[in-house]
């Protein structure tokens, strides 16, 4: 009977007509208030709970007319209380399946070494692991993605979060920490064989150059000061550039500070870090720093040159736990601001399967990668998040946790295209510019001084990608290093080239030439090979953990079905790509720092992409007669 109530619901508001689109926002509304009121439904309790917040605070609506839209803050009230539950319930479950060993020694414990390895409390490595996945990517692809409607994106943010990409990060944590605080390709290797892990950590490392490319054209673009004809924009930017530079001598000094003092308080450690950053913030605005978008990305590769070889604990650590603070504010802002203003999705909840020459499918996969899934993120957690696990009981809220926080950025960021959108749809600009100008809009409706508030979320959007631009490209010296190395890491037993190729310095300046090299192509065009070859990542992980899983006697049955959709989603997006990019060349219209590199990227992350996937997938469907089930 309660399916036929759903049914009936559901048909009463079925069309919905919002300006030239056919819009679904009322049906969801019904089957949704349909659901609270079903007689004999269950597990609903949380939606009940919404619906007596909402009788309260918003203004009663009448369901029936014509142009009601979904209220933003239902949608985010939705998606707080499905990410929480997620967390609690499936990521808590996936824990106790996998097992966790609160009085194992963890690899920051057995490998300290005082520079990758190194002990930290739960809150620290959270903060770094949720700051250096929340790049540009939970702010840009919904934004992109929203010109196919608010709800798919919506689903695609929840959905792909706790069953894609919080299962993927956690695993890649607890398979690393399980193995010595190895990363993936070491992981591969060990269960899989030499020859996959030499092709993955090749595909890691030309991913890498991509991340680098796409993130340091932005962050450089969002720091720009000169040649611009709105003064007000050139001042958020040199500010938001001023405040970003004493972040990193500020974050030495931190790091120096706490070395010295030992283990500080946890409270006394975040009151010291807000405090830096509130007089950051203010010498930032008095001092902005004006240069061109060149200067900025040659600026940028030198800071990315220390990152990648100064100990964690000096500069990467203490960076990424005060910018935490200044994300998590951003969000807390952003959800307090939509509280107050509670707009309407001015979006249109579905524009169908075919927008423009774009398709939904596969282009919103790849589209929204961090937000839902990302590979990138499992390069995190298994190179350098484990690496300073304390104890394996933090693992679900740091693997896990770090990933509903971003899904719910996400979400962010389409409820404030949402509030800005132009008739039915995303307004022009960049994605950036329209969550820095829609976030600021917000605050300055809680009553934030209009030029604190611009500047205070250019600071955020360009911090959310110099965050993830640092760890990668660590990650990726790191990746070059292993392509390398033997059977041994001690340099006296290699020979000279292998010596020099795994050196950190030469690893590191090789990966910035070439991540140097593609970021000249410009992020728009080097964002679709990216979004691609990340999410390709993410499904050769997910086959490469449920091996591990399956090897070790684990459950591993629930990364089946992410692992085969994503697989389908990227190689078709790949294809798509690589034809349009040949059409390019033949057309005579190809350049080949750009469309010849990306050419020949995408064609090297296909053939590795399809070789690494064999291995993985014929070890998986044989490993069921040697299974090694190890101790929790």
């Amino acid at each position: 009977m309660k399916y036929l109530y759903f049914m009936e619901m559901g048909t009463r508001g079925h069309v919905i007509k919002h300006g030239k689109q056919s819009g679904n926002a009322e049906s969801l509304e019904l089957f949704v208030f349909g659901c609270l009121r079903a007689p004999e439904t269950e597990g609903f309790f949380v939606l009940r709970a919404i619906r007596i917040f909402l009788s309260v605070t918003t203004k009663q609506q009448d369901i029936r007319k014509k142009e009601t839209k979904m209220n933003s803050l239902v949608i985010i009230l939705i998606a707080m209380a499905v990410l929480v539950a997620g967390y609690v319930f499936y990521g808590r479950w996936l824990a106790k399946k996998w097992g966790i060993d609160e009085k194992a020694k963890t690899p920051a414990f057995t490998h300290e070494d005082g520079e990758d390895f190194v002990p930290s409390s739960k809150f620290t490595v959270f903060s770094h692991q949720f700051s250096s996945i929340a790049g540009a990517g939970p702010v840009t692809g919904p934004i992109l993605a929203s010109v196919f409607g608010w709800v798919p994106v919506l689903l695609w943010l929840l959905i792909g979060g706790l069953f894609f990409g919080a299962v993927q990060d956690f695993g890649a944590l607890y398979a690393s920490v399980k193995n010595e605080g190895k990363s993936m390709g070491m992981i591969i290797e060990k269960y899989i064989g030499k020859t996959g892990r030499k092709l993955f950590m090749l595909f890691c490392w030309l991913f890498t150059l991509l991340v680098i490319a796409a993130f340091t054209d932005m962050v450089a673009g969002t720091f720009v000061g000169t040649g611009l004809e709105d003064a007000s924009v050139a001042y958020a930017n040199g500010s938001a550039a001023s405040i970003s530079m004493l972040f990193i001598l500020v974050a030495v000094i931190f790091g120096l500070i706490q070395k010295k003092v030992g283990k500080m308080n946890e409270w006394v450690k975040a009151v010291v870090a807000i405090g830096l950053l509130v007089v950051m913030f203010a010498v930032g605005m008095h001092l902005p720093i004006y240069a061109s978008k060149t200067a900025w990305i040659y600026i940028i590769m030198a800071y990315l040159f220390l990152a990648s070889v100064m100990p964690m604990w000096l500069l990467m650590q203490p960076r990424d736990y005060m910018t935490t603070f200044m994300l998590l504010g951003m969000i807390i802002g952003a959800v307090l601001g939509v509280v107050v203003a509670h707009p309407d999705m001015e979006l249109n909840a579905f524009n169908g399967f075919q927008v423009g020459n774009s398709s939904l499918f596969p282009t919103l996969f790849v589209t929204i990668a961090c937000g839902a899934v990302s590979g990138f993120h499992s390069l995190v957690s298994s190179g350098t998040s484990s690496k300073t696990i304390s104890n394996e009981k933090d693992m679900p809220m740091v693997g896990y946790g770090a990933m509903i926080v971003e899904s719910l950025l996400g979400v962010v960021a389409l409820v404030v295209v949402g509030a800005v959108a132009v008739n039915g749809t995303k307004p022009d600009g960049t994605p950036f510019s329209i969550f820095s100008s829609g976030v600021a809009g917000f605050l300055e409706k809680m009553g934030v001084p209009v030029t604190v508030a611009t500047v205070f979320m250019t600071m955020c959007v360009s911090a959310l990608a110099l965050t993830s631009l640092d760890s990668v490209a660590r990650i990726g010296r790191m990746s070059f290093q292993e392509l390398f190395l033997g059977d041994t890491t001690d340099t006296a037993k290699m020979t000279p080239v292998q010596r020099v190729l795994t050196n950190k310095y030469f690893a590191t300046v090789i990966t910035l030439f070439f991540g140097y090299l593609l970021t000249l192509g410009g992020y728009n065009n080097v964002w679709p090979l990216f979004g691609s070859a990340n999410q390709l990542l993410a499904a050769l992980v997910l086959i490469a953990l449920a091996v591990f899983l399956k090897t070790t006697g684990r459950t591993g049955w629930t990364l089946y079905f992410p692992m085969g959709m994503m697989l389908v989603v990227t190689f078709t997006a790949l294809i798509q790509k690589t034809i349009a990019l040949v059409k390019n060349v033949a057309a005579g219209q190809a350049t080949f720092l750009v469309d010849g590199l990306q050419l020949i990227v995408a064609v090297l992350l296909m053939v590795l992409g399809v070789m690494v996937a064999y291995s993985c997938i014929r070890k998986l469907f044989g490993a069921g007669k040697n299974s090694e089930k190890e101790a929790a």
